[in-house]
């Protein structure tokens, strides 16, 4: 009979030994076989021959490669120059006693701007007119004093050394006139300097000093002018880009001076008139290796502001279809400048491109695209070359091409 079946006994103590041991087994034994089978149980429950569904192909956004008409063009950062710019300052000093202008106002040429107080000045005026009128004086009786001299020498009644004398102080009488007439039109300039006016047309700026100041040559700029309509504008280009421009023009057999330049504004938008360059510098700046071109641009509405930056845009040649796509789209590996474009199964493959200039959010392809393949430009980033994709059309406010 086996130990096992007494249960009347006391549970089993480790202070038992190896018959405590031997009874907690036999009790363990069929609680043991319970959970395996319930485990057994479980596990059928579980398994399953089904297969696992699939995942559904990623869904992408496509646009077509779309040709269009664009200029070929060079963009530069440049700054707008004033054709005429002058900045008004005291010649004489004195205290301002008016100022004649509105300040940011047009001005004309010849208009008065600014006087100074021309009292002091008007006063030597008189002062030198004066003495001119006193050296006249002095040289007539010098003159007539020589010629009673000459007629006395004739009858011996004078020595000639005495008439010698004569001679010198009437040409010393002769140079004062010439002293006092210039002193006279220094004096005139003078008091010409205490009224300022406008040399050239054009908006005159802010004043420094207003009515009661003293002001002199030291004072520095009044005001500045500075003319709007027409206006300049100067960028640096290297030699290289300057060198490459010039080929692709003649290639073409265009001429260099017939590069229509268009202005960037701060804003981003496109200034409105173009203008032509006029003007490359004859020197090559040797830090850069740059040199400065200059193009006129009309500004009749004072669009464009003397001494402000904006994008300059070179189009060279006439306008050449091409064709665009969103830069969204580009890929950049190891190798190079790809895309992604969806083929006639519906999967997306890999397709090398060669790129030209930007047009706003668009870039040129030269090379690698055909006119109305699908590329991918959105959700490339779950997309691998060869796996079949769900694609759909970019909506205007996603992927439209900007004209």
């Amino acid at each position: 009979m086996s130990n096992c079946v007494r249960s009347s006994e006391p549970g089993p103590d480790a202070s038992d030994g190896p018959l405590g041991a031997r009874r907690l087994l036999c009790r363990l034994r069929p609680l043991a076989c319970s959970l395996l089978v319930a485990a057994s149980t479980l596990s059928g429950c579980v398994e399953s021959d089904a297969p696992a569904p699939e995942m559904p192909p990623p869904s992408v956004v496509v646009i077509p490669a779309e040709s269009r008409v664009v200029d070929e063009e060079a963009s530069f950062v440049g700054r707008a120059v004033a054709v005429n710019r002058v900045d008004l300052r005291a010649r004489v000093e004195g205290f301002l006693d008016e100022r004649r202008f509105t300040e940011g106002q047009e001005v004309e040429v010849g208009e008065v701007l600014f006087v100074i107080e021309p009292g002091q000045y008007a006063a030597a005026v008189e002062q030198r007119q004066a003495d001119l009128e006193k050296a006249r004086a002095d040289q007539l009786n010098t003159a007539a004093q020589l010629a009673r001299g000459l007629e006395l020498v004739k009858a011996k009644n004078i020595s000639q050394s005495s008439v010698d004398e004569l001679q010198a102080a009437d040409s010393i009488a002769k140079a004062g006139i010439t002293l006092a007439q210039a002193a006279l039109t220094q004096a005139m300039l003078d008091l010409s300097y205490t009224t300022i006016t406008a040399p050239v047309a054009g908006r005159i700026g802010l004043a420094s000093y207003t009515e009661g100041n003293l002001v002199g040559p030291a004072s520095g700029t009044l005001a500045a002018i500075v003319s709007r309509d027409p206006i300049y504008v100067q960028f640096p280009v290297t030699q290289r880009d300057l060198l490459g421009a010039r080929r692709t023009i003649e290639d073409k057999g265009g001429n260099a001076r017939d590069v229509k330049v268009r202005v960037r504004l701060p804003d981003g938008t496109l200034y409105e008139h173009a203008g032509r360059l006029d003007f490359v510098d004859v020197t090559t700046d040797p830090g850069t290796d740059s040199v400065t071109l200059r193009a006129e641009l009309p500004n009749p509405d004072g669009m464009l502001v003397d001494r402000q930056y904006v994008g300059v845009l070179l189009e060279a040649g006439a306008p050449e279809s091409a064709i665009l796509i969103p830069q969204s789209a580009l890929q950049v590996d190891q190798q190079g400048v790809y895309v992604l474009i969806l083929d006639a199964e519906d999967k997306a493959q890999t397709r090398r491109i060669e790129t030209g200039q930007t047009k706003g959010a668009d870039i040129v392809v030269k090379k690698g695209l055909d006119e109305g393949e699908l590329v991918i430009t959105q959700g490339i980033q779950q997309v691998r070359p060869g796996q079949a994709v769900r694609a759909a059309p970019a909506t205007p406010a996603a992927g439209a091409l900007e004209q």
